[in-house]
């Protein structure tokens, strides 16, 4: 298999691209009003505390106050606060393979514990000690879920620093191993390096791009993470909160530095000034991958040369295409994001029962990339073609299973429904794909639908009615968007003039681009007034 990473810069955004064998498995977008805050440590103050939902809010300077839960106030909370009153404090040593807070990606790189949304939280009482936090508290938080809707940031009192080969736990004795390094000989090397390098008062989580590195590559990288805490330390200390003390690497950078492994064949890059940047940054921290990077130097569209501009336009859809004629409709709603699968006019077998396994494990397979690719994340319903046999919809639930093992999400699955529904939780970080490049129509107000034009005709005469019990008016403009014009006046013979003769007014339409479309406005012709109340 061929992995590369492909990078377009422009002056508004960067895109990034994963591909294996030129398909099209992961998607970044970086760009300037829309930072990505994962990772990002802020010196907050508790602004409530609600027991009754097991949580509080930090005030850190956003519109929104962040959420922290008490299951994301770790036992190094009080450390932390101590650390800021210049009260330093001690912790026993602990050895465990459970990776610890991470960015975004080294969430999704790893498989990290995280499992707010989709496996229910940890009960605080299993942290030994929960530190109280009472309103006006100073506290350090890190973000680990970015905002969506009118969501706050979500945030964990347990900060970590990720590196290129390790994540660094400050007051903590903890030496973890990736779950994904299952070589027995390799985790205890790693592990003994870890202990013999490790500061005291620090924990060290070793990350799967590791493996098989030199003690003194992990022991230049963990001292740089030190640098970087001594320096958020002092920050810390000397800033009055709400303040930002630590801003985590952006988006094209983080996928350098949690995804470019050695099982990446090419990382291509259009621009010259990135190209240099992740050149020196990978020269630096491994040397050894630093000539896979090219800088793409043709005048044509790198996505073009590399077919990822057709494969992207699919993710703006909401319909996807299947292999054998069927089709997906994915759509976004408030709570969940629902799923149909539908199987066109694919019908290769005369036995309907074959026909809708084949569709169904074709939209298997395709449900697992397209929540990878779009970062979907939250509670997923799909409704997949009805099976009559148990062992058909076995087979779907782990098709499932084995194409949601590629993903670096936490992902939770329940077996098919009688009727035909799969629920899958899915972890959230970031917003997805759709939220995070597109807005919400001004006109339709994310509706995407007109209402009929005898609807609307109706809507008028019922304000005709109104409007001749109030007022001795026979004339009076109508005005409306120019898409809901052209509706009004179709058959307008039969329909506007009609209205006109039965109750004796005159109609001045008119269009006005700035209305939304589902309103229409009244103004009065001798005063020019809005009248629109009165109709109403």
């Amino acid at each position: 298999m061929v992995k590369e990473i492909i990078i377009n810069s422009s002056t508004t955004q960067t895109r990034v691209a994963i591909t294996e064998d030129g398909n099209l498995v992961d998607f970044f977008v970086d760009y300037p009003e829309n930072r990505r805050m994962v990772g990002d440590i802020y010196l907050g103050k508790v602004a409530r505390v609600l027991p009754g939902i097991k949580a509080a809010f930090i005030d850190i300077g956003m519109k929104h106050d962040a959420f922290l839960h008490f299951s994301d106030i770790g036992a190094r909370t009080q450390q932390f606060q101590d650390m800021l009153g210049d009260d330093d404090s001690d912790v026993d040593e602990e050895d465990d393979d459970e990776s610890p807070n991470k960015t975004d990606l080294e969430n999704k790189a790893h498989n990290g514990h995280h499992n707010h949304h989709n496996g229910g939280h940890k009960d605080a009482q299993e942290n030994p000690v929960i530190p109280k936090l009472y309103k006006g508290d100073d506290i350090l938080v890190q973000i680990t879920k970015e905002p969506v809707n009118n969501k706050g940031v979500r945030v964990t009192s347990s900060v970590s620093l990720p590196g290129r080969f390790c994540v660094l736990l400050p007051f903590d004795n903890k030496i973890g191993v990736s779950k994904k390094i299952y070589d027995f000989k390799e985790r205890r090397r790693l592990r003994h390096l870890a202990r013999g390098i490790l500061p005291k008062n620090f924990g060290l989580i070793i990350r799967t791009v590791a493996k098989n590195q030199t003690e003194e590559a992990l022991k230049d990288d963990l001292n740089n993470l030190v640098k970087t805490w001594e320096l958020i330390e002092t920050t810390a200390k000397s800033e009055t909160p709400p303040a930002l003390v630590h801003q985590d690497l952006n988006t094209t950078s983080s996928v350098i530095r949690d995804l470019f492994s050695s099982d990446v064949s090419k990382v291509f890059i259009d621009s010259k000034k990135l190209y240099k940047q992740i050149k020196s940054y990978v020269q630096v921290v491994q040397p050894g991958l630093a000539d896979k990077i090219e800088q793409f130097r043709t005048n044509a569209s790198i996505f073009d040369s590399f077919k990822i501009e057709e494969q992207i336009k699919t993710l703006m859809g909401r319909k996807v295409p299947l292999p054998s004629g069927g089709y997906l409709i994915i759509e976004h709603t408030e709570a969940m994001v629902v799923i149909d699968v539908n199987s066109g006019r694919y019908a290769k077998s005369k036995e309907q029962e074959l026909n809708s396994l084949k569709t169904d494990l074709e939209a298997s397979r395709e449900i697992a990339r397209q929540l990878r690719l779009r970062d979907i994340g939250g509670i997923i319903v799909i409704d997949f073609i009805d099976l009559e046999d148990e062992k058909n919809r076995k087979k779907i639930y782990d098709e499932l299973k084995k194409e949601f093992r590629k993903d670096r999400a936490k992902v939770s699955i329940l077996p098919m429904s009688d009727f035909g529904l799969v629920q899958i939780t899915r972890q959230r970080i970031r917003q997805n794909i759709m939220q995070a490049m597109k807005e919400v129509c001004p006109y339709c107000l994310g509706t995407g639908l007109l209402t009929k034009h005898s609807h609307m005709v109706y809507d008028l005469e019922e304000r005709l009615k109104k409007f001749r019990r109030t007022s001795k008016e026979r004339t009076f403009i109508v005005k409306c968007n120019p898409v809901v014009m052209a509706k009004l006046k179709e058959n307008k013979l039969k329909s506007i003039f009609k209205l006109q003769f039965k109750y004796w007014v005159r109609l001045i339409l008119e269009e006005d681009a700035s209305l939304p479309l589902g309103e229409i406005k009244f103004f009065s012709k001798k005063t020019l007034q809005e009248i629109t109340d009165e109709t109403n």
